[in-house]
């Protein structure tokens, strides 16, 4: 990273690019570049890439008051709320996102009298200002997605379908092999895993998720729900080597444990 921003500075000196506010006509189409950034620092910090923290707070922290600020300066701008719903969505449920000893705990164990109402409360009224504006885009979409868990008190009342409706959705907008993992896992709670496996299989084929550990958990998780041990195990092995953040890594042992002692093999 410092070698990646000593070679911007001397591009940057070498080419005489001045530093300067751009002009108002300018700011819309910065503004897909700035989102992004600030939802990947919100993802960085709810879900640590590596280490041995599962969560990384100030991250989270900083991430929530720059879209807070953003909203402030674009108000009229849609996917600009959505993207502040989405990370107050998010972040209500992060202290129940980990136990007394910093382990994840899964969102279906998590215990939702932990999550932050108000904080919810917040987040759908900035996403219920968003949609009115009939502009919908990726970050909206993800934020509905996040609401119809938060609307859940129970994990058996998560409307399923209408997630797995909204991933359809967002897959129009990032048709990107992640989104199509999550649309096959809501598929797989809402029609059944076989369903679900069949759609992560081929994902997997196409090589494209090789190194991202939530395939192979993903997989696991819905091989186990089929009853199918001897498989969900072997996929868990493989989330297990994959994963670089040591919560994760932790918590898919368990898994693995557990599975393990739940079937023949």
């Amino acid at each position: 990273m410092a070698q990646r921003l000593v070679r911007a500075k001397q591009k940057i000196r070498s080419a005489g690019i001045p530093f300067e506010v751009p002009p108002a006509h300018r700011l819309h189409e910065r503004l897909a570049s700035v989102l992004a950034v600030v939802y990947l620092v919100f993802n960085e910090g709810y879900t640590a890439t590596m280490g041995d923290a599962l969560i990384r707070h100030e991250m989270c922290r900083e991430a929530i008051r720059l879209a807070l600020m953003l909203q402030e300066l674009a108000p009229d701008e849609a996917e600009v709320g959505g993207l502040a719903a989405l990370l107050l969505l998010h972040d209500a449920r992060r202290d129940a996102r980990t136990d007394e000893a910093g382990d994840l705990v899964p969102l279906e164990a998590q215990d939702r009298t932990r999550w932050d109402r108000a904080q919810i409360d917040r987040g759908l009224a900035r996403l219920d200002d968003a949609l009115a504006r009939r502009r919908a885009g990726p970050y909206q979409i993800q934020a509905a997605i996040a609401a119809v868990h938060a609307h859940a008190t129970r994990p058996e009342d998560t409307d399923w379908a209408e997630i797995a409706g909204l991933y359809r959705a967002l897959l129009e907008h990032q048709p990107s092999p992640i989104v199509r993992l999550n649309h096959a896992v809501a598929i797989a709670m809402a029609e059944g895993p076989e369903r679900g496996l069949a759609m992560i299989d081929a994902l997997a084929a196409e090589g494209a998720l090789s190194e991202y550990h939530l395939l192979p958990a993903a997989r696991a998780d819905l091989l186990r729900r089929a009853a199918r041990f001897d498989d969900a195990a072997a996929a868990y092995r493989e989330a297990i080597t994959l994963a670089k953040n040591d919560a994760e890594r932790r918590y898919l042992e368990r898994r693995l444990a557990a599975t393990q002692q739940s079937g023949p093999h």
